[in-house]
């Protein structure tokens, strides 16, 4: 048995490196030499094809992140099968900055979608898998916001590698599914309660 605390604290670690590693390919060039404040801000704004999936994937770590958080168990310890699952789902997290590297550079190539987009299907499989294993789950709310978080990554990266067929271009924009799981919560708050 391994104690789940320390498995957390490696999860907390891992999510918060993985997130600062994102940001490092978000760089101007090193031959860039900008002559006066114009030339500084077309070079910055230049930077959105790389800047785009800095933020999705931020995004998707963040969000993955908060629904890992929200699970709860009343177990202190878990078993090995578990923590083979979780070291293979930490794998994948550390992976997106790579990923996210190679689908910001070369978005417009349909295999560079495929490959994030197969990434964070991944990402959200093991993490469902997870779910399912995790000892002494509590039912509740936070489970079925877990699930529903898990299940529009998997539909975000489905659409993207269909749209990517059609035009790569745009394949990226199918990830704003993956943050749709807030907004069907506030919508759902706001609804009227039937008597």
């Amino acid at each position: 048995m391994y104690s789940k605390v320390r498995l957390d604290a490696l999860s907390d670690g891992i999510f918060a490196v993985a997130m600062t590693l994102l940001v490092l390919d978000v760089r101007l060039p090193d031959d860039f030499h900008p002559r006066d404040n114009n030339d500084l801000i077309v070079g910055v704004v230049n930077l959105w094809p790389k800047f785009l999936p800095y933020l999705l994937s931020f995004g998707v770590l963040g969000l993955r992140w908060l629904a890992n958080i929200q699970v709860r168990s009343r177990a202190d310890y878990v078993n090995r099968e578990y923590v083979y699952w979780w070291l293979s789902y930490l794998l994948l997290i550390t992976c997106v900055p790579f990923t996210t590297i190679v689908v910001g550079r070369f978005a417009h190539v349909q295999a560079a979608i495929w490959l994030y987009a197969g990434h964070t299907l991944l990402i959200a499989l093991v993490g469902s898998r997870l779910v399912r294993i995790t000892p002494h789950l509590e039912q509740g709310d936070h489970l079925r916001e877990r699930q529903l978080s898990a299940l529009l990554l998997m539909l975000a990266s489905v659409v993207a590698i269909v749209v990517s067929f059609v035009a790569p271009h745009l394949a990226l924009w199918s990830f704003l599914l993956a943050f749709g799981g807030p907004l069907l919560r506030r919508w759902r708050q706001e609804l009227p309660v039937a008597n």
